[in-house]
């Protein structure tokens, strides 16, 4: 299997160290819940998720590959030390964030920007305790015990529109979004102009869902682009992305040269059997989870801050997984990657933002 350069060596350490620590072969804790001296760890962290649940192979499911990470090398114990709970419904949001809050948990992330009115609320109510929001920020409301951990998800979603631009052979793409938000729309807009940097006559279809949780929506709408010609998409979706490669599947089996991108995690295991992941934006909130805690419990929260994650930090990159991109893709992919780098691109964010980048490729 080939790998992509970029952010491959923090993938592998992450992953590494993970499985390491699932088969009880960690050098860094003890049995006796302690670290590798033996010294009790009296630290506690808990994550709230979002509607699309902690197995939604995307979002919610790195946040907590990254918060067991953190936990295990630290010797917590699952449910007691480091622990999530799972929202069915907004309406949970706040209820979640107060049981950790009244709990004595050091820290407590809300993940995804949809929690931001609740974190803000709870983090109020509860000033001497530290609280992570996942994708949006509370800087502006002056809260000491909040920290805004954001992704340059643009600059990932760029890379990814780069390979979709090399591979199409229909010289239509799409892109289904979640919910639109300032957010999704980093995601649409760094996609859109990856892909015409590359081939500016390709034509990029967009929709929302406006659902992360509704995989027959995803269905649905990828259905419709395909059927128009498009042969490969990039979902910002979570749970409703399920859909994208539901229909992608289907179309596999018939014969249909389709492929879709997949976000957040390296989604390859999502396209098979029948192999329809191109590639995947993945935005290391793993990563993200796993650094502020840490400097959470050794007193370096970044309370009152914005930590922002982007290629520079290995937050966002391409997947590991490769074998579906071309040579000739994964050079140009770098070449882009350097020039983002080095600050001869900046990657819009916003649909104004891509208006104005457009007029820089003509």
């Amino acid at each position: 299997m080939k790998k992509g350069k970029a952010g491959l060596a923090l993938s592998l350490v992450l992953a590494a160290g993970t499985l390491l620590s699932a088969c009880g072969s960690s050098e860094s804790t003890t049995s006796d819940g302690g670290n590798s001296e033996g010294k009790k760890v009296d630290f506690k962290v808990g994550m709230v998720t979002d509607t699309g649940g902690v197995d939604d192979k995307s979002f919610n499911q790195s946040a907590w590959e990254g918060l067991t990470k953190f936990g295990q090398e630290n010797g917590l114990e699952e449910g007691k030390g480091f622990k999530y709970l799972q929202s069915g419904e907004a309406s949970e949001y706040q209820s979640n964030l107060s049981t950790f809050a009244e709990s004595g948990f050091n820290v407590t992330y809300g993940i995804g920007f949809l929690l931001k009115e609740d974190v803000k609320v709870v983090a109020g109510q509860n000033p001497d305790i530290n609280f992570g929001l996942v994708d949006d920020s509370l800087k502006a409301e002056g809260l000491d015990n909040v920290a805004s951990i954001l992704f340059k998800e643009e600059q990932g979603s760029f890379l990814v529109g780069v390979i979709a631009a090399k591979h199409t052979k229909s010289n239509k793409v799409g892109f289904i979004g979640g919910v639109e938000s300032p957010l999704i729309k980093k995601f649409e807009n760094g996609f859109k102009a990856g892909v015409k940097s590359v081939n500016p006559d390709a034509e990029v279809v967009v929709q929302y869902a406006e659902d992360f949780n509704n995989s027959a929506k995803g269905t649905t709408i990828a259905s419709a682009m395909y059927s128009q010609g498009a042969d490969i998409i990039y979902h910002a979706a979570g749970g409703t992305g399920v859909g994208v490669f539901t229909e992608a599947k289907n179309r596999k089996k018939k014969g249909e040269d389709v492929w879709v991108i997949g976000v957040d995690r390296d989604q390859h295991e999502e396209g098979l059997p029948e192999n329809v992941t191109l590639t995947s934006m993945v935005k290391r909130v793993d990563v993200a989870v796993y650094e502020v805690s840490k400097r959470a419990m050794e007193g370096d929260f970044p309370g009152g801050e914005e930590v922002v994650f982007g290629l520079e930090e290995d937050g966002v990159s391409i997947a590991p997984t490769t074998e579906n991109v071309s040579e000739e893709a994964l050079k140009v992919v770098e070449e882009y990657e350097q020039k983002i780098l080095g600050g001869d691109i900046e990657v819009p964010a916003t649909d104004e933002a891509f208006e104005t980048f457009l007029t820089t490729l003509k």
